[in-house]
């Protein structure tokens, strides 16, 4: 059963990423139906893919974006979302028909049969959030989604994304074997996990926004550390400025980094080895990688290779602190 659900949680993982090769390439809007079941065959006719086509054409992604791209760049953007929406599909019947599967055979421990239906809700859940955000793109002058709808989107994914890899956790390493004086070890890498989803989750303003088009310098923003028109517009800035925004992450980030490596430093420090300690390095090999991949994303604006790459070592880090805090988990106090 953890062997499924790890593989539950690479199929999330790679879910992230196309969604973000998705939102890069602007193909999230190249298909306007929501059909969970007969969408799930592409266009089978010529006929098909000039309804589809003109059905494209109404929108304003279109007129403002790609006007005259004919049916050859049409098709280039709606395989991208299709594939996305098929791996969704894909996704969950490998959680659902496994789950029936050890469910009917009484393999299931006590217990976590509830925590499997609540993920299968979320899962379905997330299918209707993200055509919630699809459809923000369509209205009147939107060339992409709504922001808010975006981040929704993607925190529910980090949300599906930890809970499945938690429980995966919970059944290969049932025992609690961190010792007492890891304490102070511990909050630090729970204050390090907020910050990592924090960090996470101003990234989604930030590609809501494309704030990454902007400001490509580093560390400095047009040669300051905070941006000129900061908190302009007050607390609306915080989800509508580009600057505002861009810095929020700059400046989450390299909280979260320090964060990561303290609580890795202090790891290794302290730790004997062990499931925990081995967590911890990664989480500083994965934060490194992360926050030089953000660099490299910034200053070549957002290219659609790195951005993908980067959005999806952000659930490395997720993988590698929730690991950590799984292994330093509290023992149980005996009654």
């Amino acid at each position: 059963m953890a062997i499924w659900l790890l593989t539950v949680c690479g199929l999330i993982w790679a879910m992230v990423a196309i969604g973000g090769a998705t939102r890069l390439t602007g193909s999230g809007l190249s298909i306007m139906e929501w059909a969970p079941l007969s969408g799930i065959l592409p266009p089978m006719s010529d006929a098909e893919w000039q309804r589809l086509y003109d059905l494209y054409r109404t929108v304003p992604q279109y007129a403002l974006v790609n006007a005259g791209f004919g049916m050859e760049g049409f098709q280039r953007i709606f395989w991208l979302e299709w594939i996305h929406r098929f791996w969704g599909r894909m996704l969950g019947f490998a959680f659902a028909v496994p789950m029936l599967v050890f469910w009917v055979r009484g393999h299931l421990p006590r217990g976590l049969l509830p925590r499997l239906l609540l993920l299968l809700v979320l899962g379905g859940l997330q299918g209707g959030v993200g055509w919630f955000m699809v459809a923000s793109g369509f209205q009147a002058d939107r060339t992409s989604v709504s922001p808010y709808r975006l981040v929704l989107h993607l925190g529910l994914a980090l949300v599906l994304f930890a809970f499945v890899f938690w429980t995966a956790l919970d059944l290969l390493r049932p025992e609690r074997t961190a010792p007492a004086t890891a304490a102070p070890l511990r909050r630090l890498v729970h204050a390090t996990a907020g910050l990592v989803v924090l960090t996470m989750l101003a990234g989604g303003f930030v590609a809501g926004l494309r704030a990454g088009l902007d400001f490509n310098t580093w560390p400095l923003m047009e040669g300051r550390l905070v941006p000129p028109g900061y908190l302009a517009d007050g607390w609306h800035s915080m989800t509508h400025d580009i600057a505002t925004v861009q810095f929020h992450h700059r400046l989450l980030a390299t909280l979260a980094g320090f964060a990561a490596l303290a609580a890795t430093w202090t790891g290794l420090r302290t730790l004997a080895p062990g499931f925990a300690r081995t967590a911890l390095l990664a989480l500083g090999v994965a934060v490194t990688v992360q926050y030089a991949l953000g660099i490299a994303t910034l200053l070549h604006a957002v290219p659609v290779g790195l951005g993908t790459l980067h959005q999806a070592v952000a659930v490395a880090v997720l993988a590698a602190v929730l690991a950590a805090m799984h292994g330093l988990r509290r023992g149980r106090v005996a009654t």
